[in-house]
């Protein structure tokens, strides 16, 4: 139970204004590359590469800042941090369109990755948790349906203002919606922080929370489990099309099928949304490492139906975003919530950057079949993994 000092916003408000901040937060981040790495490299001779690298820059950024955003959001509540975050989104896109140097340019995804490590989900996970406390899980799941979409509505939105005004412009463009609309429209919605009174077992008073039995190895084996997700599903978005090309399949026909990993991935988050309530938030891992692992073992069986290896991969690579919010909230309670998640989000968000890298690497020195074959191994490995962690969760309960 929360007390707060003012009385609440409809949650329905809260959501909508909070996932339209999270389709631009994704759509000029991780999906920026996508439209504008293009017309950067045509304009400046920068190789594609580097032009791509900055949002590894970014992400790495956003992972060593995490713990220290999840103190600052368990402390002051989300809305300092989300305020940050459209800052330094501004000021990173503001300079992007006016880098004339690479060396600049990756200073300005330096900037972006501050504001991907204050304003993407991990982030918005926890302000969320410290504003519902253990009710979280339901806003937590409606936040990722809206962030689904990021693709879908800024990849033509920058097609078309980098055709009609430049990429350099278009950059200007971002900057000012997130200075001039985000930056309020999060901070209206974000109240101050309220004070936890109770936790889920009644066991928090005063802010403190009592720990569960194994805590520390449940605590490591959760984050394990999300890194592997995390770095599998990067590299899987960044090479989706060289897979789908290795199966036999021209470049558009590959471009056709990709379109469908989106709505896959809402339509399992619609799913858990809709039915989520009903079983313990651990099954929704369970059902995405196995989701993926499954997907990933038709993909490198070469089985003719990709529609259905597409479905069932974005399916479970959709979910996992969700299982990374609502896991930790029902493991370790509402009270320690925004701390534990930015830790956890430290290394998953490193090995996030760090993977289409070594996925490249591998592509280019076995091939993608052997790629696939690896990405399958570590998926299965994960699946073993959240068992381990299932039967690992089942035994403080017993026990206390």
């Amino acid at each position: 139970m929360l007390a707060g000092a003012r009385p609440p916003l409809d949650r329905r408000v809260v959501i909508t204004a909070l996932g339209i901040a999270q389709i631009l937060a994704w759509g000029t981040s991780f999906y920026f590359p996508a439209v504008f790495a293009e017309p950067i490299v045509k304009e400046t001779g920068w190789s594609l590469g580097s032009v791509v690298g900055g949002t590894s820059i970014g992400l790495l950024t956003a992972g060593l800042i995490s713990p220290q955003v999840g103190r600052i959001i368990d402390v002051r509540g989300g809305q300092p941090v989300l305020l940050a975050s459209s800052l330094f989104y501004a000021a990173g896109l503001a300079l992007v369109g006016l880098s004339q140097a690479l060396p600049v340019y990756w200073l300005a995804w330096v900037l972006i990755g501050f504001g991907m490590g204050t304003g993407l989900y991990d982030a918005v996970f926890a302000a969320l948790g410290r504003m519902y406390g253990s009710e979280a899980r339901g806003p937590i799941t409606s936040l990722t349906l809206f962030g689904g979409f990021a693709g879908t509505v800024c990849w033509p939105l920058s097609a078309f203002m980098i055709e009609h005004f430049g990429w350099r412009n278009a950059c200007f463009v971002y900057a000012a919606i997130h200075l001039l609309v985000m930056l309020p429209l999060q901070v209206s919605v974000v109240r101050a922080p309220a004070t936890i009174e109770t936790a889920a077992d009644g066991a928090a008073v005063g802010g403190e929370a009592s720990r569960i039995g194994n805590e520390a190895l449940i605590f490591g084996l959760l984050a394990v489990v999300l890194s592997i997700a995390a770095g599998i599903g990067s590299i899987v978005v960044v090479h989706l099309l060289i897979f789908l090309q290795a199966r036999g399949v021209d470049f558009a026909t590959a471009v056709s099928l990709g379109t469908i990993f989106g709505p896959a991935q809402v339509g399992a988050r619609l799913v858990e949304r809709i039915f989520g309530n009903r079983y313990h938030p651990i099954w929704t891992m369970v059902a995405s490492c196995t989701l993926m692992a499954i997907g990933l073992l038709l993909l490198y069986g070469a089985i003719p139906a990709l529609i259905l290896v597409i479905l069932l991969y974005g399916a479970g690579y959709g979910i996992s975003w969700v299982g990374r919010g609502t896991l930790p909230l029902a493991l370790f309670g509402p009270v320690r919530f925004p701390r534990l998640m930015g830790k956890l989000a430290f290394p998953s968000l490193i090995i996030q950057a760090l993977a289409p890298s070594a996925g490249a690497l591998l592509l280019e020195a076995n091939g993608a079949q052997a790629t696939i074959g690896v990405l399958t191994v570590f998926a299965t490995v994960n699946v073993m993994l959240i068992g381990s962690l299932w039967s690992l969760c089942q035994k403080p309960a017993s026990a206390q």
